[in-house]
């Protein structure tokens, strides 16, 4: 049961200095165990599509801000996005589960891969909701997640992408004395993750908003962007 309540909230075992904070919220959370969801494993996998589907007419951007429960909302609520999907990116281990890329041995980040109509919001636009949803300045780590498995990405389907993923980069800097450590490389192929990891803070508000909270989240992006960004 601790490790499902671990795993449902999202806490990695992180300093030593925090742990008796991760034994306390443990315990608290025993008393809800019955609502945890069942974690069904539903994973599928595709290669990493083109920038623009044909059929749909729809592009895609692919992007890494830690969580990815906390990565999906600020899209999903913007007018032009046509869907949101969890996944991971950026690894050696083909088709990987969730409880293998949590080790951080895999090379995988948790990412959210966005499919947009370009004619209704730009890639420039993303580029944005990204940046004020993330911490750009802290390595391996996204707010109380720590490891690789966490870095910050922009994934880029095309030069334009990385073009404007570059020129934003660059902006982003000049705002801060501290350097941005946010990784830009090319696309590589994105799992998508497992079927309980999907819509997450729909399925499950309130288990979302208190680990969203727990997890200082939003207390940091006031403190970078002097508001809380797009969440929700």
């Amino acid at each position: 049961m601790q490790q499902e309540i671990d795993t449902a909230f999202r806490f990695t075992p992180g300093r030593v200095a925090r742990a008796a904070h991760h034994r306390t919220l443990c315990a608290i959370l025993a008393t809800v165990a019955l609502l945890l969801p069942l974690t069904g494993c539903g994973q599928s996998s595709q290669p990493a599509p083109t920038e623009v589907d044909l059929q749909t007419n729809a592009a895609v951007a692919t992007f890494a801000g830690g969580c990815f429960w906390c990565m999906e909302p600020p899209y999903d609520k913007l007018p032009g996005v046509l869907s949101t999907t969890s996944g991971y990116i950026g690894g050696q281990v083909a088709n990987p589960t969730y409880e293998q890329v949590i080790t951080g041995r895999t090379g995988h980040t948790e990412a959210v891969q966005v499919r947009y109509d370009p004619s209704k919001v730009d890639y420039a636009t993303l580029l944005d909701v990204y940046w004020r949803n993330i911490d750009p300045l802290t390595a391996n780590r996204q707010f109380c997640d720590a490891g690789s498995q966490y870095r910050s990405g922009i994934y880029y389907h095309d030069a334009d992408q990385e073009q404007l993923a570059r020129a934003s980069f660059a902006k982003v800097e000049a705002r801060f004395e501290q350097p941005v450590v946010t990784e830009i490389a090319p696309a590589t192929t994105f799992w998508p993750a497992e079927e309980y990891h999907q819509d997450y803070y729909q399925k499950n508000p309130a288990r979302y908003r208190y680990y969203r909270w727990s997890c200082g989240r939003d207390a940091r992006l006031e403190e970078l962007w002097g508001e809380a960004g797009t969440q929700p």
